[in-house]
């Protein structure tokens, strides 16, 4: 035996503990959905058929690391996902979600104690790969009924199912816009009681709404959706004709004053999140007698781009959903005088694909939010001129919108609906 062998202060059943000479490299190359790596190891991961989950020690020492290989660079089509098993990972808490999409890229990770946990030595060109974790439930508040307009509210809880009445909080309106905030509560803004208001009421994580707060800039038929991490954006709507100003909204749930608008300006179109980084997708609406496809990218700052060509059917009054937690759905939603069920996906780097037959009750003002940390629910809204609706539609986390589920809580339409809570 040649070499320098260590003393053994810490093993004490006499096995000599590796000296730091290296990483022990697994030979077999890595295909399954998951894996349970080990301190001290090197991995070569093939997701050609699938993603991987992965889960890291749970007792690490510091300074342990561990390496992950892109071994057939496929990780731009099927991410490896990392579970840090109740430790931190870059100081944030495992409540986070860890991806890496990278085709060709290398994770090199080291321990370096409880406070940061695992922060990587080498990722290749992602800087801070957690994004804010996924919402599990969702609310469904505000709207018009046959007998006016309301401030009642409706909790999802984070199998889908969506609860009665809760009594309301705050002005009673309709055509406004909600949004997550802060990575677990939720925001409804603006809207409509007989004429527009900036009235913004917070939500907690616990789905309690609070009272009035004073807004800015009363508008009516807006947009709004997260993005960033815990931030959010309300944009479009009319005040007193179609717009296309833009609002953000920090993570204290405090609305900013004006932007100036970039896009199209209009009405009635719907926003959800999409991607791995916080971006957010706003599409469709109508400007007088014209309807839109077109839609406007947001990045994880906050910054909307300029029009992308439509695709789909143009149309105002739809809603839209983040799912499978990289994902969004527009659905339903009104073109000329008909009402329609078609829904269209908007892929992790937003694409809107084209429609998809309906398979739920068409109808028009409907509102939709994430829920269960991968899915949506679609509710209410007007399916003639002359009725309101309470049914629901499940969006399952592959984007597949489910038939109708039967209503419960006070049909109406022009609500508006948002995710909040980390806990299922």
């Amino acid at each position: 035996m040649s070499g320098i062998v260590q003393s053994n202060i810490v093993r004490s059943s006499g096995t000599i503990a590796v000296a730091a000479a290296g990483l022990n490299w697994d030979s077999a190359v890595i295909t399954g959905s998951t894996l349970t790596a080990e301190g001290g190891n090197g991995y070569f991961i093939n997701t050609s058929s699938n993603i991987c989950t992965i889960t890291l020690p749970s007792a690490p020492e510091v300074g342990d690391q561990i390496v992950f290989v892109d071994y057939a660079r496929t990780w731009g089509t099927n991410k490896i996902v990392i579970d840090s098993n109740g430790l931190n990972y870059q100081g944030n808490a495992d409540t986070f979600i860890i991806e890496y999409n990278t085709s060709g890229e290398t994770l090199d990770i080291v321990y370096s104690g409880s406070s940061k946990g695992w922060i990587p030595q080498n990722d290749d060109v992602v800087v801070d790969a957690p994004a804010a974790p996924r919402t599990q439930k969702a609310i469904f508040g505000f709207g018009d009924t046959a007998g006016g307009v309301v401030s009642m509210t409706n909790l999802v809880n984070s199998s889908g199912v969506v609860a009665v009445d809760t009594t309301g909080v705050g002005e009673a309106r309709s055509n406004l816009a909600s949004a997550g905030y802060g990575t677990d509560k939720a925001i409804f803004a603006f809207g409509n009681s007989g004429s527009n208001v900036s009235t913004r009421n917070l939500v907690s994580n616990s789905g309690v709404v609070a009272a009035n707060a004073t807004g800015v800039n009363a508008r009516k038929s807006l947009g709004a959706s997260g993005y960033g991490t815990d931030t959010a954006i309300f944009a479009f709507g009319d005040g007193g004709s179609p717009v296309n100003t833009r609002n953000l909204c920090n993570n204290q749930g405090v609305i900013a004053s004006d932007a100036g608008g970039v896009g199209t300006a209009r009405s009635y179109p719907a926003a959800a999140r999409y991607g791995s980084t916080g971006q957010a997708i706003f599409g469709y609406g109508v400007n007088s007698s014209t309807m839109y496809s077109v839609t406007n990218l947001v990045n994880s700052s906050g910054g909307m781009a300029s029009d992308v060509s439509g695709v789909g059917t143009g149309r105002y009054g739809l809603g839209c959903s983040s799912y499978g937690t990289d994902k969004a759905i527009f659905a339903f939603g009104k073109y000329g005088s008909s009402y329609t069920g078609v829904s269209n996906l908007v892929s992790n780097v937003g694409v809107v694909a084209s429609d998809t037959s309906a398979v739920a009750s068409a109808r028009n003002y409907v509102a939709a939010a994430q829920y269960g940390g991968d899915k949506g629910v679609f509710a209410f809204g007007e399916p003639d001129a002359s009725n309101r609706t309470n049914i629901s539609n499940l969006i399952s986390n592959t984007g597949v919108v489910s038939s109708n589920v039967s209503g419960v809580g006070t049909s109406r339409r022009l609500a508006s609906a948002a995710g909040f809570s980390l806990t299922a």
